[in-house]
């Protein structure tokens, strides 16, 4: 071999060896000094968090800063949630459906009138989980036209009701009640009429009157063959009152019915009936403003009206919401219920906001009502459909625009709030009020905790979450609404 071959081989023999004591070397030394291992960052999240602000710059929108219980101590105000003391199970959020409602809905294209049930009603993640609806037997002064469900000609009667039908909403109310129940068979209902058909009143007006005596007996019957008729469509009637608004005849439809009217008209008439047809319907009784708690404490003293009255039912145009709590305290064994309160094409979105998340979710709540709900569900972009004399100025949850878009209104957020995180079967739970930090809390069927706050000052707040000796630190703008959440 040459020896310029011999001097190449050496040398290739000589930096492999050198390659392998070096890799050798290496590997000892990883294994004898490993680099320190460097734990994740975990940040600690016990509280999901929804907020709404007036300026409208944060709506329904989770927060994304971790909020996690601990136990340091500082010198916030506290809101402290006590599960162990419940008080009354919620049936439901929600809206009226009225007969305008149904018809500006209808009008969306098919995949858009699809998505919107779906977010209203459905329960995924994207859904506000609406469980609770109200809707007008006949027309309320929200449907495009006056009618009820027994209209015959001036001077005539229909005794045994042959021209009784649900033509007047079978194509509105009554096709879009069976979509949503498709999407939530488990919705409650109830259902009021404005008036009865004129025929039975003692005026021959839409507007107005009252129910003439003669005719409680048939009137009774009317009752029963809606909720039989609803039946056979598909859609079960959870509750009925016997009026809307009973102490308001300006309307367009209306009709005046004293206490003692109402009275005596459950319990020698719709009460009996109900009984007779084995109906699981409840009544529920009033069914207006707060500030003549009396009317309803009026029939539920009567010994013979009582055993068919569930509850009472309340608006808040007048009077105190505590009124609610007047009522269950004087009759403890009757339900609460809170079924409308109207948004105005007036008002502002930061106003309203505020005062109906204190006093419609919150307010019912804290004095036993077991569901709130909004007024209007939809209309369009001038207020309506609405009666000749109905409301022109109410302001709904949707607004629908095109067959194509719709726009969220205060109302939708309002009820959202709770809707969304509070379902049927859940108890309200024990809270305390700290300042204009109003709030109410809840536990659901899943066992999860849900607090609603809406800090009610004119000044951002900072407060303390305390719950089972811990507690978690959040703050509120003023005017702003958060939804909190925890297991």
């Amino acid at each position: 071999m040459k020896p310029k071959f011999k001097n190449a081989i050496k040398a290739i023999f000589f930096a492999t060896a050198i390659f392998a004591q070096v890799k050798c070397s290496s590997s000892n030394d990883a294994v004898e000094n490993p680099p320190p291992v460097v734990p994740p960052v975990v940040v600690k999240n016990d509280v999901d968090f929804w907020l709404t602000k007036g300026d409208q710059t944060a709506l329904l929108t989770k927060q994304t800063g971790a909020l996690g219980f601990g136990t340091t101590v500082n010198s916030y105000p506290n809101i402290e949630v006590n599960a162990s003391q419940k008080y009354q199970t919620v049936d439901g959020f929600g809206y009226t459906l009225t007969g305008g409602s149904a018809d500006v809905i209808n009008q969306l294209n098919a995949t858009k009138k699809a998505a919107l049930l779906q977010e209203l009603f459905g329960s995924s993640a994207t859904s506000i989980g609406i469980s609770y609806i109200r809707i007008s037997i006949g027309a309320s002064d929200l449907h495009s036209t006056t009618f009820t469900y027994d209209d015959i000609s001036t001077g005539n009667t229909d005794l045994d009701l042959t021209k009784f039908n649900l033509d007047g909403d079978k194509n509105g109310v009554i096709a879009l009640l069976k979509e949503i129940l498709a999407i939530n068979p488990k919705i409650l209902i109830v259902a009021t009429p404005w008036t009865a058909p004129l025929w039975m009143k003692t005026e021959n007006s839409f507007k107005g009157g009252r129910l003439d005596t003669k005719y409680y007996d048939v009137y009774a019957k009317y009752f029963v063959k809606y909720i039989q008729q609803m039946k056979t469509e598909g859609i079960t009637i959870d509750a009925i009152t016997p009026q809307n608004e009973p102490l308001n005849p300006y309307n367009t439809p209306s009709m005046e019915m004293s206490a003692l009217e109402q009275a005596n008209f459950i319990k020698n008439n719709l009460g009996p009936a109900f009984k007779a047809a084995n109906l699981a319907t409840k009544i529920i009784t009033y069914d207006h403003n707060c500030d003549v708690p009396d009317y309803p404490k009026t029939i539920l003293a009567d010994a013979a009206a009582n055993p068919f009255v569930d509850g009472s039912a309340f608006h808040l145009y007048a009077g105190d919401i505590s009124a609610l709590s007047d009522v269950y305290n004087a009759y403890p064994t009757k339900n609460i219920y809170f079924t409308e309160q109207w948004t105005s094409s007036t008002g502002s979105f930061d106003g309203d906001l505020k005062w109906h998340l204190k006093n419609v979710v919150i307010g019912s709540m804290r004095n036993w009502s077991r569901n709130a709900l909004e007024w209007n569900l939809a209309n369009n972009a001038n207020y309506g459909p609405h009666t000749n004399g109905g409301c022109s100025e109410c302001k709904g949850a949707l607004t629908v625009t095109s067959t194509d878009n719709f726009q969220r209104n205060v109302a939708y957020y309002i009820i959202a709030h709770a809707s969304k995180f509070v379902p049927a079967g859940s108890i309200r739970i024990d809270s305390n009020i700290n300042g204009n930090l109003q709030n109410v809390a809840f536990i659901t069927p899943s066992g999860s905790k849900v607090l609603i706050v809406e800090n009610d000052g004119s000044s951002n707040v900072a407060f303390n979450i305390k719950f089972d000796g811990k507690w978690v630190t959040t703050s509120l703008d003023a005017g702003a609404v958060g939804t909190y959440t925890w297991k």
